[in-house]
């Protein structure tokens, strides 16, 4: 059973020692020719470490929970930039992630072990695996929110890191946590969003699922109006091995969870999330669960997606949160040491990355405010201003997958007077998020008179989150312009709407006639073969475009080696299993080792070129046609044995588990025979002796 929601008042320390010395073991077996380039992409993503344009060159990707860090957790990223980095500049993404680029393989172990002293881990930041878990930046201290939620966040964070159910997904799995209806972590985006809500006098939560960006942007769909507290760990379960059971694994641009609502219908997939719900409660009824402390809402208009843009009074009296602006994301190892320095220096203990780039930091006295402004301008900071309200990923500078260069324009770009958010992804995978912004734009090449020209998809009027008058929404889709042409458009759209006189460019934009910007955009558009020439270079490009064919980038994960997606989904099968045994529900925990020996058996014949068989006796019969001996025959005797197990009583149930963990060991060394280069000691692990 996994038990990582015990002490939850205890601080988060994510790391493992243990296993940053099997990922060095990884990258020695590869350098000596022990191990393929797709098992060591398998593994170095596991661990947070992403391949880069730049030969031999790799990003790591540093989980931050919540965007929550301490100062000595700030000196740990530093020390890790200046140290292993070649270019010294780490990078908070959208998903509040710490990002630090142009490391070479054979020193990530080295600066996974520095961030591991302050608790921090890159494990599951890359892959097919639940991501780095964000919340709203203000949790914990906003006037309008029900709950911290920051506590439940934690409790998720435990539960799935390293937990067997997480290691192998069919893809990526983000969730976000809201501490109210505003919903500034914007769960419309996720594949699962969780808002603190009040109904009827009750606290709980309101869930919803499948959002996504990227190919076919779809807006999450609504599977929990309310749910106690007690319970939000099932739905988030069951969300997880609802993706883990039926999403695709085979076509890799079509296996998140926002392609189940299209696979099976909103409600069919509410059909789906309530079997796998029901299961879940059964499984993790005893588990121990994140207790908040409520309160009633005392503030007025919500911050929005990211930071506040000002000075914001906490519903803590007397103490404000201080925003920090960082150009598209960047900081250097010195400023991320002096932020470290003068928080100790002002007594404050904590500062938290956002969804729009930028720091907040957290329960800063009025008395402190003109010292904590002084010292930050030492540093070449200040608090956001009208206009720089633009986010950026890294696109082509460092990502395979960047087609244009988003962070040399994102710098040149303005939210103007009315201080809208710019959003600007480098492809449209969309890691800016450029469907939640009031203008977002994507890179893309387009042919023109034969020519490949570098060009932006626009949007327009997209919000994450909700105001006290509409819901949030994915921005409406506008024309694509050449890349050279871009700034001025923006320019133009801003000031169509600041003639208008309305005041909510979300409202003006969603007001105008379909093909309102593609009639204002039209003659940027247009490229006549004579003006070629002029728009054939990407920004700050010194030649003419093209888009680099470096195999595809890592976003999707690499391919899987069947049989280990089945040995670690039996793993999470055994805890629910002996989680089921302590409930003494026998009857269930006996259908959890059929499926155990469904999937290991199908596992190892596919393994051999047999083939899938749900039926136990059918599948019997196969493995002992394909290995004839005592593996088969010990899998035929488990197998018979829990022919009729509806009755069955503890005293029955436990040889047979017995001998399923038995077979399984023995099937795990039939593999990695059969396979030297599979690791599937993870998958067992307290079975091995």
């Amino acid at each position: 059973m996994n038990t990582n929601m015990q002490n939850l008042s205890e601080p988060q320390n994510l790391s493992d020692l243990e296993e940053i010395n099997r990922f060095e073991q990884v990258i020695q077996s590869f350098n000596e020719g022990g191990m393929d380039l797709d098992r060591l992409t398998a593994a170095r993503l596991q661990h947070g470490v992403y391949g880069q344009r730049q030969p031999d060159l790799y990003m790591l990707r540093i989980k931050v929970p919540g965007g929550r860090l301490s100062p000595e957790q700030l000196d740990a990223v530093a020390d890790v930039t200046g140290t292993y980095s070649q270019r010294g500049i780490a990078h908070v993404t959208t998903r509040q992630s710490i990002q630090v680029h142009y490391i070479p393989l054979d020193s990530t172990p080295a600066a996974m072990r520095r961030l591991a002293t302050v608790g921090m881990t890159t494990r599951e930041a890359c892959s097919n695996t639940v991501r780095n878990i964000t919340a709203c930046s203000l949790s914990g201290v906003c006037p309008r929110e029900h709950v911290d939620v920051t506590k439940h966040l934690d409790g998720v964070v435990k539960h799935f890191l390293r937990n067997p159910l997480n290691q192998q997904l069919p893809r990526k799995f983000k969730i976000s946590f809201s501490a109210c209806e505003s919903d500034c972590a914007q769960s419309l985006l996720h594949d699962c969003g969780v808002v603190a809500v009040s109904k009827d006098g009750r606290h709980g939560f309101m869930v919803r699922a499948a959002g996504g960006l990227g190919h076919k942007p779809r807006e999450a769909i609504v599977v929990e109006e309310f749910i106690p507290e007690h319970e939000l760990l099932f739905a988030v379960e069951a969300l997880v091995t609802l993706h883990n059971k039926y999403s695709d694994r085979t076509r890799r641009a079509k296996s998140r969870t926002k392609f189940l609502v299209e696979r099976f219908g909103a409600d069919g997939f509410r059909e789906k999330y309530r079997e796998e719900f029901e299961r879940t409660r059964q499984a993790l009824a005893g588990q121990a669960h994140p207790k908040g402390e409520w309160r009633a809402q005392t503030g007025g208009q919500a911050p929005g997606q990211g930071a506040p843009r000002r000075l914001f009074a906490q519903h803590q009296s007397g103490l404000s949160v201080m925003p920090v602006a960082l150009p598209i994301g960047d900081i250097t190892p010195v400023q991320l040491r002096g932020i470290a320095a003068l928080l100790r220096a002002q007594g404050l203990s904590e500062v938290r990355t956002t969804q729009d780039q930028n720091l907040t930091i957290l329960n800063v006295p009025q008395v402190k405010v003109a010292a904590l402004r002084n010292g930050l301008a030492a540093l070449g900071f200040h608090e956001p201003i009208a206009g720089d309200n633009v986010v950026a990923c890294p696109g082509s500078s460092t990502c395979r997958l960047g087609i244009t260069a988003s962070t040399l324009i994102a710098p040149e770009l303005s939210g103007g007077h009315a201080d809208l958010n710019i959003r600007v992804s480098g492809c449209h995978n969309g890691c800016a998020q450029p469907e939640t912004g009031d203008i977002g734009i994507y890179g893309e090449g387009k042919r023109l008179h034969g020519k490949l020209v570098p060009h932006y998809q626009m949007y327009f009027a997209g919000s994450g989150t909700r105001s006290e008058t509409r819901g949030g929404a994915l921005a409406l889709k506008g024309p694509a312009l050449p890349v050279v042409r871009i700034k001025q458009a923006i320019e133009r759209v801003q000031n169509a709407h600041r003639q208008s006189g309305e005041a909510s460019f979300f409202d003006w934009a969603r007001a105008r006639e379909e093909g309102y910007f593609k009639q204002l955009l039209a003659d940027l558009a247009e490229v006549k073969a004579g003006d070629l020439h002029l728009v054939m270079r990407d920004y700050g490009g010194a030649a003419d475009f093209r888009v680099l064919n470096l195999g595809g980038g890592e976003c999707a994960g690499v391919s899987q080696v069947t049989i280990g997606a089945n040995f670690f989904e039996a793993a999470h099968e055994r805890e629910y299993r002996n989680a089921l045994v302590f409930q003494r529900k026998f009857g269930d925990a006996a259908q959890c080792n059929e499926a155990i020996l469904r999937l290991l058996g199908s596992g190892v014949a596919q393994l051999l070129g047999g083939t899938r068989q749900d039926d136990l006796g059918k599948l019997a019969g196969q493995l002992q046609q394909l290995m004839p001996g005592a593996i088969a025959g010990e899998f035929a005797r488990a197998a018979a044995a829990l022919a009729d197990t509806e009755e069955i009583s503890g005293e029955d149930l436990a040889p047979i588990s017995a001998a399923v963990d038995g077979w399984t060991v023995k099937a795990a060394a039939f593999a990695a025979e059969h396979d030297e280069q599979l690791d599937l000691n993870e998958a067992v692990a307290g079975l091995m002796v």
